[in-house]
């Protein structure tokens, strides 16, 4: 995927594809997400902001990721 094909809450895996990622920010070279399989409670996807940890997908990472 490229930067422009990311949506604020839109789902997507990556290349690994063992983990669902929400996008939460998209910024100039990067996007954050939840991983949305990780927490037992769905509270915790409500945000922002949010209990669960949000990771940052940069410009090399965004290639290995799909809708």
């Amino acid at each position: 995927m490229k930067l422009q094909d990311f949506k604020i809450g839109e789902e997507f895996t990556t290349n690994l594809g063992r983990f669902r990622w929400r996008c939460t920010d998209i910024g100039t070279r990067v996007i954050t997400a939840i991983r949305v399989d990780d927490a037992k409670d769905k509270s915790w996807y409500n945000g922002p902001p949010y209990a669960v940890h949000e990771s940052v997908f940069d410009e090399n990472d965004q290639p290995g990721c799909n809708k």
